[in-house]
């Protein structure tokens, strides 16, 4: 199963029964013939664990920089099977691979009147790198392209032609900390409800904890970011705390939204955070400590507490009791 590369360490330590698994340079060999993936390994980025400290066959995530300043995720085993070598540095960039595939121009009928302009170049920037974007087919201004006019249509049972995704931008503001740290961030957006703060003054009142803290640091990007924010952020118990409700449509948290709660907290999961839900308006649980209740209340702090106290211990909880 392929993990991140924190979880992965801790998981040999214990197998290995040894603080230092792996060596430094005990695979010094194996990557010796990849000078590229060791200029775009840093440990600083995989939680301190050195290049060369990786078997080559271990199904674990470990973080990549290109030459051009794109960061990507990938196992050593998907670094390695790249093509290339020094031949073409973009083949061990999936993004730059994308932008360095060639750009086909149309070609002009001869007929084509000399009033109407020809397309020009229109610039996509993605990271540091600005390269000149796709161009549109040869249809004169003012025109509707249409699938019944010119061409021809692909056989029947022909796999259908599509036009590449755009290439992934994910936002820079996130500082650069180890996976599973919270802290204040920029992106995070204001609290939507009165609720939420309602339930952070309760919490206040009851516990000691870090107030301030709005995202947690991921190992890998979310949408457009490697952080995430949870309604609430416990650090010292490292669990983070959901409001949900239908909102007044009925429509929040609900169908594909749901869909999107779960990958978000796969991914607070899997750095080491633990997240509980309070579901109101006849939500379902989706997670194994959520709570289904009527709304903030008394007894729903009490039930909080007590999730709390099941999740890191009464004696670890009880310690930031006022």
């Amino acid at each position: 199963m392929v993990e991140p590369v924190d979880a992965w360490w801790r998981r040999r330590q214990w197998s290995r029964g040894q603080q230092v698994p792996y060596a430094v340079g005990q695979f010094r060999a194996d990557w010796a013939s990849y000078p590229v993936l060791i200029r775009q390994y840093h440990p600083d980025r995989n939680h301190g664990v050195v290049l060369t400290q990786v078997p080559p066959a271990a199904e674990v995530l470990l973080t990549w920089e290109c030459d051009v300043g794109h960061l990507f995720v990938a196992t050593p085993a998907e670094q390695r099977s790249r093509p290339g070598r020094e031949r073409r540095r973009s083949v061990w960039c999936p993004e730059c691979a994308v932008q360095a595939s060639p750009q086909r121009w149309p070609v002009l009928p001869s007929d084509w009147p000399a009033a109407v302009p020809v397309p020009q170049r229109v610039v996509r920037t993605t990271g540091r790198q600005t390269l000149p974007a796709a161009p549109a087919r040869g249809v004169p201004a003012g025109a509707v392209a249409s699938s019944r006019a010119g061409g021809r249509r692909p056989a029947a049972g022909a796999p259908r032609r599509t036009a590449p995704a755009a290439p992934r931008t994910i936002c820079p503001k996130t500082p650069r900390l180890p996976s599973g740290e919270s802290f204040t961030s920029v992106c995070a957006p204001a609290p939507a409800s009165a609720v939420e703060a309602e339930l952070r003054a309760a919490l206040s009142e009851r516990f000691a904890f870090t107030e301030g803290h709005s995202a947690i640091r991921l190992d890998r990007p979310f949408f457009d970011h490697v952080e995430v924010w949870p309604d609430i952020l416990l650090p010292e118990l490292r669990v983070a705390i959901e409001y949900d409700s239908t909102g007044r449509h009925g429509l929040e948290h609900v169908g594909a939204r749901q869909d999107t709660d779960r990958r978000k907290d796969r991914a607070v999961r899997a750095v080491g955070w633990e997240v509980v839900r309070i579901r109101t308006g006849r939500l379902p649980a989706i997670g194994p400590y959520d709570l289904e209740v009527s709304g903030i209340s008394g007894r729903t702090l009490a039930r909080l507490a007590d999730t709390l106290r099941e999740i890191r211990g009464a004696l670890f909880v009880d310690a930031y009791a006022r």
